[in-house]
């Protein structure tokens, strides 16, 4: 009986094996992209920074409304303690109403370094949900390739079973030795090992993506049976990394902040004006009209406002070398993203037109060498593991790639 069934080309008795294992579509994970959806939809973060996008926005009108204006309530008495409001022409009882007004081109100033302010929140909430999308489509790749490498696992130890049941077949009759049952035996035990070792992966991975989708820590998910095809541009990716980097839109738009703030502490520099109308009661001799217009002098200038600038300055200083920095930054991550696309795209190749079909072969001659007598069964194993190792890499290599083009895309925006 294992004699007969031994004899099936490898190819076969695999491929049978891992088509028990494929779970029905009932078990199957949701696309990598509705998890997407449902993490940008559910995330306290991104509602967080969303909230403060809508405060940052909501200042903009205050920021470029006048100073409230101010009412005073006056009484002059010309021959104090006597009352001669209507017998004296210096007494009188009145009310004013004094309304500053900023510089002109001051409260427009304001505006703007508020409305620059709402355009670094709006480019840190795109940031955000870049990095969002992100981290869901990695761990989405390495679920992938835990569940790829469960199904290897799960015909592997269907083919170790055999093995072993060949091996103690061939003792039995005393065509084996006992080593031969001892490493079968040893080889179904460290499958065993791999699959809970796996298990408790997959759970950790599964509770870590969980926390991105706002669900509970123990929520189940399917298998990730299939990866979504990545297309990539043309390389080098520098450039387009360097102009649509969400990050680098951030610094930019920190510099933007950090200009208008130092136009507008230059502004700070003029001074704004008071101006004022009242209207007093002097009974029986009439009312009187005050009109005024008071001016702010900027004595204080060199204690007050030129540190201000010269403050504002160096931020802005500041904003230019960081936006330095971040383009640096992601043409340097776009290089390193672009090696791991290309070795992992070169190794899928290699795998899967040279080393499965070779490690195939290679486990068929071993089996066959050892059923004829002639071979010895540790190159059975030896075989087996090589056999083993080329189809778990082959989804770690498919998962390198994914998570390469997740994270150029989260580098760059939507990629066309």
């Amino acid at each position: 009986m294992f004699r007969s069934l031994s004899i099936l080309p490898l190819a076969v008795l695999i491929a049978a094996t891992a088509a028990a294992q494929i779970p029905d579509a009932g078990t199957q994970a949701p696309p990598v992209e509705a998890l997407v959806a449902e993490a940008l939809a559910r995330s306290p973060a991104l509602a967080a920074a969303r909230s403060r996008l809508t405060a940052a926005r909501e200042m903009e009108s205050p920021a470029a409304a006048l100073p409230n204006p101010l009412v005073e309530a006056t009484v002059q008495d010309a021959d104090f303690p006597n009352y001669t409001i209507g017998s004296e022409d210096m007494s009188m009882a009145g009310v004013e109403v004094r309304q500053p007004l900023p510089h002109p081109g001051k409260r427009r100033a304001r505006a703007e370094v508020v409305r620059a302010e709402a355009a670094v929140r709006e480019a840190e909430v795109a940031e955000l949900e870049r990095r969002v999308t992100a981290e869901v489509r990695n761990l989405y790749s390495r679920l992938y390739a835990l569940d790829q490498e469960q199904h290897v696992l799960d015909a592997a130890r269907e083919l170790a079973d055999l093995l072993a049941a060949t091996a103690r077949s061939r003792y039995a009759t005393g065509g084996g030795e006992q080593g031969d049952l001892l490493k079968a035996q040893l080889q179904a035990t460290r499958l065993e090992e791999r699959l809970e070792d796996h298990h408790a992966e997959r759970s950790a991975m599964v509770a870590d993506l969980n926390r991105w989708l706002g669900r509970p820590g123990g929520a189940a998910l399917g298998q990730v049976t299939a990866l979504p095809a990545a297309a990539v541009p043309p390389m080098p990716w520098e450039d387009l990394a360097a102009s649509g980097a969400s990050r680098v839109r951030v610094a930019r738009a920190a510099v933007d902040v950090a200009e208008r703030r130092l136009a507008a502490a230059r502004l700070d520099v003029k001074p704004d004006l008071s101006p004022a109308a009242g209207l007093a009661y002097r009974g029986a001799l009439g009312p009187v009209l005050t009109l005024r217009v008071g001016v702010e002098l900027p004595f204080w200038k060199r204690q007050k406002q030129e540190p201000l600038i010269r403050a504002a300055e160096a931020e802005l200083e500041t904003a230019r070398q960081e936006l330095r920095a971040s383009e640096v930054t992601v043409r340097s991550e776009a290089a390193r993203i672009a090696a791991d696309w290309s070795k992992a795209d070169r190794q899928i190749l290699r795998y899967r037109e040279g080393i499965l079909p070779q490690t195939s072969a290679v486990l068929d001659a071993a089996r066959a060498s050892y059923l004829a007598g002639r071979g010895d069964f540790s190159t059975v194993v030896e075989g087996f593991n090589l056999w083993l190792d080329a189809r778990m890499q082959l989804a770690r290599r498919e998962a390198d790639r994914f998570a390469a083009w997740a994270g150029l895309e989260a580098l760059t925006g939507d990629l066309p």
